[in-house]
């Protein structure tokens, strides 16, 4: 068995389609951010798990920590809801 189709990766394959479908579906867009930092965390554990943990690291650094701290920045600097 690969790792691609390790049951871990699956379910975490699996968190990471539930975060994308809520992030899109939501309409406060701080919760939006908060649950595009949990999509960038299940992406990193993912990358962990194949191995790529340059990847992983990366990943968690960008996807959750600067991307999110930029969208909350540019949240409070506009109107907080979408229209």
């Amino acid at each position: 068995m690969t790792a691609a189709f390790d049951p871990l990766a699956i379910a975490f394959l699996g968190l990471m389609i539930v975060c994308a479908i809520a992030a899109l579906s939501v309409r406060d867009l701080m919760t939006a951010v908060v649950v595009f930092g949990a999509f960038s965390f299940f992406s990193a554990t993912y990358f962990a798990i194949l191995g790529a943990v340059d990847v992983a690291f990366t990943e968690a650094a960008v996807g959750a920590a600067i991307t999110a701290v930029f969208f909350v920045t540019a949240i409070f600097r506009t109107d907080r809801g979408a229209d």
